[in-house]
């Protein structure tokens, strides 16, 4: 398949793309390293900015003449309510989409992973699923543990509504003591999180983008919205 640059506006910022290859225009969004919210990263962490992917997404669905979106995501987790954010706007998009897991797709990267209509990892790649946390002085009384509770429940509740896994099952993996040295959650490489319903299908990039191809051909021919529905 021969791709070429449409265009590429502030590609540098926002690390996203418009492709046009085989007849179709395609963006392609990248989120990589950490998610950078409410507070600025130091210069030395890689990180994907929230207020530049949310307007690149009110751009590519605004914009009639891109067919899909494929989100490329290999991501050490980060801002919470940042990337929460980010997950919500693409589960809420019109425009197909295929979310591709390549590396890793640690903590609030689960949420955007299966945000997107389908879902692919690469063998090598792996979920890491673990509780809410937070860093710094906290106050130590029943109010923040409820806070924490909350938050991680949302997340339970995103995550199984856009994923084949059950919320007890989701649970019980983020809770789980045996399987990280320092930490309390579980890592699923790509086999295991397919298998366990988190991930939609084992596959590449080529995979990912024919899928999204076939999505916006069946589209084109239903005349309709294709979205599917998790």
């Amino acid at each position: 398949m021969m791709c070429d640059i449409s265009s590429s506006a502030g590609c540098g910022d926002t690390g996203s793309m418009t492709l046009s290859g085989d007849g179709h225009l395609i963006n392609c969004l990248n989120i990589i390293g950490q998610i950078e919210g409410h507070y600025i990263l130091p210069p030395e962490n890689k990180s994907t900015k929230y207020e530049h992917i949310i307007p690149a997404l009110v751009a590519v669905e605004q914009d009639s003449d891109i067919e899909g979106m494929l989100v490329v995501l290999n991501t050490a987790g980060g801002d919470v309510e940042a990337g929460l954010a980010i997950a919500e706007l693409i589960a809420g998009m019109k425009t197909p989409t295929v979310s591709l897991v390549v590396g890793g797709g640690h903590s609030i990267g689960v949420p955007l992973a299966v945000s997107a209509d389908m879902s692919f990892i690469v063998p090598t790649a792996t979920m890491t699923i673990h509780p809410v946390r937070m860093s710094g002085t906290l106050p130590g009384v029943p109010q923040t543990m409820s806070y924490f509770y909350k938050m991680q429940e949302r997340i339970v509740r995103f995550v199984c509504s856009n994923s084949s896994m059950k919320p007890e099952r989701f649970r019980q993996l983020m809770m789980s003591t045996g399987e990280l040295m320092t930490d309390i959650g579980t890592v699923l490489e790509g086999e295991e999180a397919v298998r366990e319903g988190l991930i939609d299908n084992m596959g590449g990039l080529a995979d990912a983008i024919a899928c999204l191809y076939d999505m916006i051909e069946n589209s084109r021919e239903n005349g309709e919205d294709i979205r599917r529905k998790k």
